[in-house]
């Protein structure tokens, strides 16, 4: 096993992670402190709505790394070279906006986690 299939691997888990916890969101669970800039403990209907999109996007975003490194082996039809790159930045300028969100809550638990889950994808982008 190369260091690339680990951090895919890694990656997919965070996402999958990220994705539990937009799914608690939209369900009302008391932790909007720690997303969309903290303004909220319950997230409002429509931010739930988002909430629930955003764990679809980050499970989409999982498959598409598992995909790019070849742990998903058979399925051919998405090409991911654009993708990785396109999530990598986005996630890059994920980070800086967490890291200037007014929530300490934020700021403290989602800088670190956004930015560890972009120097792996930066790292699986380049390689």
């Amino acid at each position: 096993m190369d260091y690339i299939y680990i951090a895919s691997i890694i990656v997919a888990i965070f996402f999958i992670l990220i994705a539990g916890f937009q799914i608690l969101l939209s369900l009302g669970f008391p932790l909007g402190e720690l997303a969309m800039g903290g303004y909220y403990k319950v997230l409002p209907i429509k931010l739930r709505v988002v909430s629930t999109v955003n764990s679809l996007v980050l499970l989409f975003m999982g498959f598409v790394f598992l995909q790019h490194t070849n742990v998903l082996n058979g399925i051919d039809f998405l090409s991911t070279n654009i993708l990785v790159w396109v999530i990598t930045i986005f996630l890059g300028l994920n980070t800086i906006a967490n890291l200037l969100s007014q929530s300490r809550k934020e700021r403290f638990i989602m800088t670190p986690l956004s930015g560890f889950t972009f120097i792996l994808c930066l790292f699986i982008t380049l390689s």
